[in-house]
């Protein structure tokens, strides 16, 4: 069995595209069939989904590549650039869309067979959610910008789908042809504020905007578990690489511990890090105590305790 299969991100982004292809394969025929700009439009918005999806698969399989000579910190940043990609493309179709509406409201024209675009919005509503949550939950497992990006171009074609299905719904009751470029333009406005609120969550990994508080407040909470082996840790920075989290830290041990001694510290406070949050390079610069009156080892109130190598 390849890589490619085993990933849980990679076997995600494929099936989104999958998704992806199909909606938009449906809402192309029955827009084109049913002269609905709003149907249209969401046709049009599927075939960014399958965009978005091929962009997020290529830069998953290159950002869980491991870290090499060229790139000692990973691939991580290849997730960052997919969503900010994504968020420009997006931003680029509400755009068009808002034209093509405002041209359609000097223009207007009647909607037929509002049936079969009923049917499909509704088809199309059922799937984005299904596959919106299974986008969230690997997201969430596996702490990915890309598909977390991708989950919430599902999550906002639930809604954008829902609205043009209502919509169709009105207008085939009510005959109101002027519905159909209105609703593409409240989906458009919409659009283009998710493409913003993707483009600034990407340039916050872009410009190395530190983690969020509580996983700094997470980090603390680890190293202080063990006091009783150090003096003090301080300049705790944090970043993050698509879904690779970079921290570094200094701490400060006992000056007459041996190289081994202050290794086998350094060595367990990282593995702990790594076994409570997911996805983390840590390094830490090693200081020694500089106390002026220090009491030697065996009288420091602050003991080493070692641990054994197979704890480590």
């Amino acid at each position: 069995m390849t890589q490619v299969n085993k990933s849980p991100k990679l076997a995600a982004a494929s099936l989104s595209i999958i998704t992806a292809l199909g909606l938009a394969i449906l809402k192309l025929i029955t827009g084109l069939f049913t002269g609905s700009l709003a149907v249209f439009t969401s046709a049009i918005d599927s075939l960014l989904d399958i965009l978005m999806s091929g962009i997020n698969f290529m830069a998953i399989r290159h950002a869980e590549q491991p870290a090499d000579e060229q790139h000692p910190y990973g691939h991580g940043k290849f997730e960052t650039l997919a969503t900010i990609f994504q968020s420009i493309i997006i931003a680029a179709s509400g755009v068009w869309i808002i034209y093509e509406a405002m041209q359609r409201m000097i223009e207007a024209s009647p909607i037929k067979q509002t049936g079969i675009g009923i049917a499909v919005m509704s088809i199309s509503t059922v799937a984005s959610f299904m596959i919106s949550r299974h986008l969230r939950r690997i997201a969430k497992k596996t702490d990915s910008s890309a598909l977390e990006a991708d989950s919430l171009h599902f999550s906002m074609d639930v809604y954008t789908n829902l609205a043009l299905l209502i919509g169709l719904i009105l207008i085939s009751q009510f005959d109101l042809p002027w519905l159909d470029p209105v609703m593409s333009i409240l989906v458009a406005v919409y659009i283009l504020y998710e493409s913003l609120r993707l483009l600034r969550h990407a340039m916050r990994d872009i410009l190395d905007e530190q983690l969020p508080e509580a996983v700094r407040h997470e980090i603390e909470e680890l190293i202080n578990d063990h006091k009783d082996e150090l003096f003090d840790f301080h300049n705790l920075r944090t970043r993050r690489a698509g879904s690779q989290k970079l921290i570094d830290f200094h701490l400060t041990v006992c000056k007459h511990l041996s190289v081994e001694d202050a290794h086998d510290v350094t060595e367990y406070i990282e593995k702990k890090i790594g076994e409570k949050i997911k996805g983390t390079d840590v390094t830490i610069h090693v200081e020694p105590c500089r106390r002026h009156d220090c009491p030697g080892r065996e009288e420091c109130p602050v003991q080493f305790v070692r641990h054994s190598k197979e704890e480590l």
